[in-house]
């Protein structure tokens, strides 16, 4: 495979929060990126239904997972995992939210850690310092690290804007910076949230919602790039193309390479 790529997505993200989190390496990540505070999320802008759009690049409307629990597709579309796994590749995931699991079908991964939210201070941190260790040792082709926190201690407990989930943020960020350091030669990375949110919930269709941040790293994208038109549904065609592999003809995001 041409390149290799590590995902981070990070769970209930806001832009706005993103900009107020205080953490000085995000003015690096706009140096070092192509990027969008305007990109869409999907609707119902919910975790599971946004990771499998995602992940599969159709809305949940084609794909029929509209809730957190997992439902069989309505119909069946291939997503990145197993796309790489039928070109040869190596995937890992490191998740703090177990249902998260389902948007690989079994088989797909070579790598996987779950680490519960509620289990540490930082489940963030934890599997942040476990997907360094497990990519460090085995450089697969690509690795999802999914950071929970964010919206559930943040948002969920606490409520979209405020002070503990603005420092989630700060956290999360703060292990964007570790894995860039750690792995930015050889690895293009991608940054992004899946939905945002308001009060303490999400899944409306209101801007605070709807709208999300992605940034892109690697040797192809141009730092300091703003693009427009974005969606969660260009994730899966731009790792293919960074991977040199067939997109689905079913997909309907575009690479932005």
């Amino acid at each position: 495979m041409k390149e290799k790529v590590i995902l981070i997505s990070i769970d209930g993200m806001r832009p706005d929060g993103l900009k107020q989190c205080g953490n000085p390496y995000l003015a690096e990540l706009e140096k070092l990126c192509t990027y969008t505070y305007e990109a869409r999320s999907m609707e119902p802008s919910v975790t599971f239904p946004c990771h499998f759009s995602m992940t599969h690049s159709v809305t949940p409307q084609r794909h029929g997972i509209l809730t957190n629990t997992y439902v069989p597709q309505v119909r069946p579309v291939t997503g990145i995992f197993e796309k790489i796994k039928s070109y040869g590749g190596v995937s890992a995931m490191f998740y703090g939210w177990e249902p998260l699991r389902d948007i690989a079908m079994p088989g797909t991964l070579k790598f996987a850690t779950y680490i519960n939210a509620y289990m540490k201070e930082s489940s963030d941190t934890a599997l942040t310092d476990e997907a360094i260790r497990v990519i460090e040792e085995n450089k697969p082709n690509f690795a999802f690290l999914y950071m929970v926190e964010t919206d559930e201690k943040g948002g969920h407990d606490n409520g979209w804007m405020s002070e503990e989930y603005l420092r989630r943020i700060n956290i999360a960020i703060s292990n964007v910076k570790r894995v860039i350091e750690k792995f930015g030669d050889e690895y293009s990375v991608i940054i992004m949230a899946d939905h945002g949110g308001h009060d303490r919930s999400h899944g409306s269709t209101l801007p605070e919602d709807m709208t999300i941040p992605l940034f892109f790293y690697g040797s192809v994208f141009e730092g300091g790039n703003v693009v427009d038109g974005l969606s969660l549904l260009d994730i899966a065609p731009t790792i293919a193309k960074l991977l040199d592999i067939e997109p689905e003809d079913e997909w309907e995001g575009h690479s932005i390479i």
